[in-house]
């Protein structure tokens, strides 16, 4: 199974991700996808099997990952501060694989009926999503 892990800006958000995956399973293939150099490699310390960086990374990966988690703002074209381009969010959005999408918004994007939780809170929901699908 292909554990792909978005992240933008400086990568904690995934590098949270990573950690607590790897914790629970030492195993599990993950690939970490930055869109800058500093978020992939944030992700990469945090025990990503291999990491990229960049739009096609982007791209590429997501055709062959079976589940994508990362911030909800991976699906919105400039969101994450401009580092989503419109081709990152639609490989993310034609992927075929299982979205885990974590409501942490950075931009002027309001999603109803969503509670401001803590992050550490919303990590733990994630994996717990991967779980029931490994």
């Amino acid at each position: 199974m292909r554990i792909l892990v978005i992240d933008a800006q400086g990568g904690g958000l995934g590098k949270q991700i990573i950690q607590a995956l790897r914790s629970k399973h030492e195993n599990l293939e993950i690939i970490a996808v930055g869109t800058n150099s500093i978020a992939t490699s944030n992700m990469l310390k945090a025990g990503a099997k291999v990491a990229a960086t960049g739009e096609n990374a982007v791209v590429v990966n997501c055709q062959t990952a079976d589940v994508i988690i990362g911030p909800i703002g991976i699906l919105l074209v400039n969101s994450l501060y401009g580092e989503i381009s419109a081709k990152m969010a639609e490989a993310v959005s034609l992927s075929r694989a299982k979205r885990i999408l974590i409501p942490f918004l950075h931009d002027d994007n309001i999603i109803v009926g969503v509670n401001d939780y803590s992050l550490k809170y919303l990590i733990d929901q994630a994996v717990a999503e991967v779980e029931k699908i490994i």
